[in-house]
């Protein structure tokens, strides 16, 4: 039986990420970009745009138009087609990945920073918190079915026969969850006191019986990904009566955030010592090539050093990045927000969507590499399109 997973919090919106997916065919590539390994990177300003993910060079085509301000972005697991959300109409675009075009766009009834796409890519599930619903609180999933572009509104758990609900109790503000690979456990994020609740862990769902089980505390919890066994779970700790110190790191930043590893086998938690991160409010992860892991946040503590800059100013915004093999921990000079993470795969790079702009960081150095692409406008979000 196929499951899926609506994580209720009353702050923030549910997130859901599947781990294990079924194959389907990919996208054939090229369009009329003729391009077989492409980015597509959302520009409120221009619309989606293309990259050669080989070469690091833009595709000399058009931007794809997806509403009036294209951001988050999400891939279908085949590869057919991107989702688009664009924040200031509420439009929903489909792109098809192959023809390079939008094929399809609704209007959602509300603002929704999640949707996930089924793992055999033909529904998409959207959570819309500010939807109206008769007779009930606000907040509704949308549920779209991608190949007729026809929605509905539903609360959810399917198989076969007609939709039916289960509300489990025992979680603290989870935010995001996990499928081990036989689909019969659920590993949920709660994300706790930083979301309004009392404390951050990480708690197994027994799915064929619906029973919370067993649980292991973390300090802080709002975005999570999952290598394998091991859980790699980050956030800023909620100032009682300080802001956590920046222990270890020299910086004039006053507050910091913290990175925990889990190891889902015996749900413990495996680093000894804090990880020391930067705070702000951590939504996006992602691990690339030579074990580097790339935390991201909004709003965090930056230093932006006047103009023109003294000698060795500090430079530091909302991007760190920890090596999962040795520990170390690197904050880059960049500053602003990170919006997008796309690791690049047979590759040592990483895509990385901060401040606006489309920044692109070798991971054998942790830096920003040579070459790098000027992009006019604002970026928001990064994907690669194809297998």
């Amino acid at each position: 039986m196929k499951r899926a997973l609506i994580l209720l919090s009353f702050l923030l919106p549910v997130s859901l990420v599947f781990l294990s997916c079924g194959s389907s065919p990919s996208s054939s590539g090229g369009g009329g970009s003729g391009l077989k390994f492409r980015a597509f990177i959302s520009n409120v300003l221009a619309g989606v745009q293309i990259i050669d993910a080989e070469k690091d060079v833009r595709a000399p085509v058009q931007a794809i138009s997806a509403g009036a301000t294209p951001g988050l972005m999400v891939v279908t697991p085949n590869r057919v087609q991107t989702l688009v959300f664009s924040k200031s109409d509420n439009k929903l675009t489909l792109i098809s990945n192959a023809g390079e075009s939008a094929s399809a766009q609704i209007t959602l009834p509300g603002f929704t920073e999640s949707f996930v796409v089924s793992p055999d890519s033909l529904t998409t599930y959207i959570a819309v918190p500010t939807a109206t619903v008769v007779a009930q609180s606000p907040g509704a999933i949308e549920v779209l079915n991608m190949n007729t572009g026809a929605n509905s509104v539903a609360v959810i758990s399917f198989g076969t026969g007609n939709p039916t609900v289960t509300f489990v109790g025992g979680f603290d503000r989870p935010v995001t969850a996990f499928f081990s690979g036989d689909d019969n456990t659920a590993y949920v994020v709660n994300c706790g006191a930083e979301c309004g609740g009392n404390q951050a862990s990480v708690r197994m769902l027994d799915l064929t019986t619906n029973t919370p089980g067993g649980a292991v505390d973390v300090p802080v919890a709002s975005v999570a990904v999952v290598d394998g066994t091991t859980m790699y779970v980050a956030g800023t700790p909620v100032p009682n009566p300080e802001p956590l110190p920046c222990t270890g790191q020299t910086t004039a930043a006053t507050s910091c955030g913290l990175l925990t590893v889990v190891d889902l086998n015996s749900m413990t938690v495996v680093n000894p010592a804090p990880i020391v991160i930067t705070d702000g409010y951590h939504n996006r992860m992602a691990l690339g090539a030579n074990g580097q892991l790339f935390v991201g946040a909004e709003n965090c503590s930056e230093i932006i050093p006047p103009i023109p800059p003294p000698p060795d100013a500090e430079v530091r915004g909302c991007l760190s990045i920890y090596n999962t093999l040795t520990g170390a921990v690197v904050i880059p000079p960049a500053s602003g927000d990170v919006t997008g993470i796309e690791p690049i795969s047979n590759r040592n790079v990483v895509y990385l969507a901060q401040g606006g702009e489309l920044q692109i960081y070798d991971t054998t150095t942790d830096k920003l590499q040579t070459t790098q692409i000027d992009i006019s406008g604002e970026v928001i979000d990064v994907k690669t399109v194809d297998f």
